[in-house]
């Protein structure tokens, strides 16, 4: 499967778990030019930041684990 589409399904998943990021940044966007809710603005950046390279670090990890599966069945198969 192309390392796109697995990076994009694990970045759906972690923005199912980590919607709050988004949601912040759409109320702060939302309810301008309210300054008591600024911090939903860092906090939202700042989750959604973590969500996109917690999605990356898992992709990196789920496409070194299939390169090594698949040079171990290479060398299995003979070359």
């Amino acid at each position: 499967m192309s390392t796109l589409w697995v990076y994009l399904r694990i970045q759906l998943a972690t923005f199912v778990c980590g919607i709050v990021g988004p949601i912040f940044l759409f109320v702060y966007f939302a309810a301008q030019p309210d300054t008591t809710i600024r911090w939903m603005y860092w906090w939202g950046l700042l989750i959604t930041v973590a969500d996109i390279l917690i999605a990356l670090a898992v992709t990196d990890s789920v496409a070194r684990r299939d390169r090594d599966v698949a040079a171990r069945r290479a060398e299995r198969d003979g070359g």
